[in-house]
């Protein structure tokens, strides 16, 4: 399928707070070099390149070597934990490594997945390597990047019981102002995918309503969820501007604030600027 065009750039630049530029690749065939070249080109400077099983990691890793913009998170997504088996615990044995490295700045994406993973015992591990990731996270200081799908009380239950990171961020945030308040109460950012542009999810712009102008992130999440207008057509950090724009247009905020907003946010949630 083909690329869209390349939007208006902003007028200030912004972070895409959680992208896969491999899978990106892989779908769509846009280059990582070029990914990278076109995002900046539009005032998307900086990029958090997310790993989901071991070789992702290893990935993200050596992009984050790579490119100055870049810098990692790496974990054992969800779904992945809950299918691996045996292999599980080598996968998290290389997560700590990785940890570890002054590239990455973040362990993630971790969290639940109720929607692709149903039968409880896999959800118990998804549970076990969820509060594993969340340890890592406190042992290395890391920022804590969490996938939560139609499991937000039980993530926040494993939260509190092994306790909040220094930094946390709610990636592809899917709740409503309730859960909102209540992750925002815990000192979580909130990151918004293009999903909060779809005309159905009412209840994710409640959530942008209430959460401070200084804990709002934006992320494309590529190459999936590409925002409105182009949803249906693969996704890139490049198109961050959609997105941008609707969160500018929705709060009410003038554009280039609202970006200065997504860079500072991101040098807090990330631990400083890279």
């Amino acid at each position: 399928m083909e690329l869209p065009d390349l939007p208006e750039p902003l007028p200030a630049p912004v972070v895409d707070s959680h992208c896969h530029l491999d899978s990106t690749h892989t779908q769509s065939g846009l280059d990582p070099e070029e990914a990278v070249r076109l995002a900046a080109e539009v005032g998307v400077t900086r990029i958090v390149q997310i790993g989901c099983d071991p070789e992702g990691c290893r990935w993200a890793v050596q992009a984050a070597e790579r490119w100055p913009s870049v810098i990692a998170g790496v974990a054992i997504h969800p779904n992945d934990a809950a299918r691996m088996g045996p292999e599980l615990l080598s996968g998290l044995e290389l997560v700590e490594a990785l940890a570890q490295h002054p590239r990455v700045r973040a362990v993630g994406e971790t969290g639940l997945d109720y929607f692709r993973t149903t039968d409880a015992a896999s959800r118990a591990v998804q549970r076990d390597a969820f509060a594993a990731h969340i340890a890592l996270a406190h042992a290395f200081g890391r920022t804590l990047i969490v996938h939560d799908r139609e499991a937000h009380h039980d993530i926040l239950d494993v939260l509190d019981a092994e306790g909040w990171p220094a930094r946390v961020v709610m990636h592809c945030f899917s709740g409503d102002d309730q859960f909102a308040r209540a992750c925002l109460d815990r000192g979580a950012h909130l990151s918004f995918a293009g999903t909060v542009t779809f005309k159905a999810n009412d209840q994710l712009r409640a959530a942008l309503a209430v959460a401070p102008l200084d804990r709002v992130l934006v992320e494309t999440d590529a190459p999936y969820l590409t925002p409105m207008p182009l949803r249906g057509r693969p996704n890139a950090s490049y198109l961050i501007p959609h997105t941008a724009r609707f969160l500018a247009t929705t709060r009410g905020v003038e554009l280039e604030r609202m970006c200065r907003a997504l860079s500072d946010n991101a040098d807090v949630a990330f631990g400083g600027s890279w």
